[in-house]
């Protein structure tokens, strides 16, 4: 699927940002649940391997869901910005013709 080109620098939007660390919140703590089920199946060292991952997993799932910017934040940039130009014999912003 090809993503839609951007035409400004402006970051994501608000509802679009919520929705990506709802989805990255979900499948962390999916995996979590995984690894608490894995408790009860696993031995040995695969034991210590999962319940890290039930450990750990919430607080990194909380990490990624705070994260509001998501990524490098962009510089909004105003199109059409009016530059002066000023004339470089008088340094007038107004021209030759125009009495200041």
């Amino acid at each position: 699927m090809k993503t839609q080109q951007s035409i400004t620098t402006l970051p994501a939007s608000p509802a679009d940002d919520r929705r990506k660390r709802m989805i990255q919140y979900t499948v962390a703590m999916t995996i979590r649940l995984v690894c608490v089920i894995l408790l009860f199946f696993v031995q040995g060292w695969w034991l210590l391997v999962v319940g890290i991952g039930a450990v750990v997993l919430p607080y990194i799932a909380v990490i990624l869901a705070n994260n509001v910017h998501g990524g490098t934040p962009g510089d909004v940039e105003r199109p059409g910005v009016i530059v002066p130009v000023r004339d470089p014999r008088t340094g007038s912003p107004y021209g030759p013709d125009h009495d200041a």
